[in-house]
Formats: C-alpha cells, structure tokens, sequence
C-alpha cells in the first residue's frame, strides 16, 4: 500500500544526476502523475535537461532521492503530466518507491493519474511512454546519433573533449557496446593508431598528429578535438553501412 504523503513530512533533497546516466542501466515504468513537469522540477530543486530519443524530443530530470535513482520525463506530445520511471537495481516495490516521490514533492496519491501497481490505473489502457526504453526501435541508434552531431551541447552542456567522449562511452556502455563495436579496430587498420589503445586516446593520435597538447587545453583546442571525433564517427559509421565503399588509407 503506498502511503498518502502530506506537505509535513520530512525528506532528504533530491541529489540531481547528469542525463547521461540514463544509459548505465535499465529503467522501470512507475507512474505517470497529473503534476507538470515543471511543477515537479520546481518543488524538488531540479534543473530540466532537453534531449532527444528514438520517440523524439525529450525533456527530463535525473535524480536520486531516499537512495532511489528517479527519473521524471515527458516526451513532446505526450499527455500532459510527469512520467516517473526508477533505475532498476534489484527488486522493485513501485508503490513504496513512488510513495518516496510523493512524499518529497508534498502531494498525496490523488495525482497519480496511471501506476504499474494498480492504484489510478485502467491496465488495459497502458501509456505507450511506459515501453520505450524497454523496446526501442532498430533506427533509434542513428536518431541519437543525428541528434548527438547536430546538437552536441544539448547533450553535454559545455562542450569539452571528456565531456563529450564520456557521453558517447556511457551511451555505448547502456547499449551493451553494439553502438561503437569495431570502432577502436577501424581506427587502426584505417589510420594506422595502435589498437592497444582505448578509441578516444586513437582519436587525438588522429586529430593532433603534431602531438597530444599540453593540459589544460584551450576551448579550441577542445573544439578541434570534438569535431575531429564526429568527422571520424560519421566515416566510421558509413564504413559499417558500406565496407567496400572506404577502402583502408593506412600508410
């Protein structure tokens, strides 16, 4: 039974976390409340980050709370109201970890407009929202990507070198590696950089063949190295759509 929270109970604040932890793991469907996102953001301290997925434009909020990992989103044209998803780490009672939420945001079980456990919920009329990040289309790869390309800062806010790479490595991470498998062998058959080492350090062999600069480096000299990156993630992706069509240019 989940419990009816009240504007006087106390609770630990939310501890904000970076939208690109959402793919360290994977999430579960929880509630959809009748509270805006906005009104959500604005009662827990949050900032909202804007993003895009497979299903489109995105906006979200990543957070823990009472030692539960949180995730709030709604997607441009979902119904109106805040999406509550948490981080999967072993047995989940939703009506307890929802009932954590409510507590915090000061409202009783009267917003929950839709639940997995039942309360507010017709169950044969599940939101759509509930399934995506549990069967995303083949295609929602090469979205991200094209999204990632064309708005990199929308995704990592300042853009730096290992802000950058360490978005693209956890995005890769949450999709079990299949993202940039043979990316690190393309590198160094294509362009003769040692295969002993990690993609992102290849990358900058490649991008300052006149040597890696010294820390701490320049915005330009972070601009060069992110744009070097995508010109070469965008060879290597048209590679695996077409082998034949880049010959090796080692040597």
């Amino acid at each position: 039974m989940i419990p009816d929270a009240t504007n006087d109970s106390a609770t630990e604040p939310a501890v904000q976390c970076s939208m690109f932890q959402a793919t360290t793991g994977p999430l579960v469907s929880m509630a959809l409340l009748s509270l805006d996102l906005d009104e959500v953001a604005r009662r827990l301290s949050l900032t909202i980050e804007e993003s895009w997925d497979g299903n489109g434009a995105v906006r979200a909020a990543f957070f823990i709370l009472d030692g539960t990992d949180f995730v709030v989103t709604h997607h441009q044209g979902d119904p109106p109201g805040t999406y509550v998803w948490v981080r999967k780490s072993g047995p989940v009672d939703p009506a307890a970890r929802t009932g954590i939420l409510l507590t915090a945001l000061g409202v009783g079980t009267d917003v929950v407009s839709f639940s997995t456990w039942g309360i507010g919920t017709d169950l044969s009329h599940i939101p759509a929202a509930w399934r995506r990040f549990r069967h995303r289309p083949v295609d929602s790869h090469q979205r991200f990507w094209e999204s990632f390309r064309d708005r990199t800062g929308m995704h990592v806010g300042r853009i730096t070198y290992e802000g950058v790479t360490a978005y693209l490595n956890g995005y890769d991470q949450g999709c079990g590696g299949v993202v940039l498998d043979g990316l690190r062998e393309w590198l160094a058959d294509t362009y003769g950089v040692g295969e002993n080492l990690v993609w992102w350090a290849q990358v900058v062999l490649i991008v300052f063949p006149e040597g890696r600069p010294d820390a701490p480096w320049s915005q330009d000299q972070h601009t060069r190295a992110v744009e070097g990156l995508i010109a070469l993630l965008e060879e290597f992706f048209q590679h695996l759509q077409d082998p034949a069509g880049a010959p090796p240019r080692t040597g």
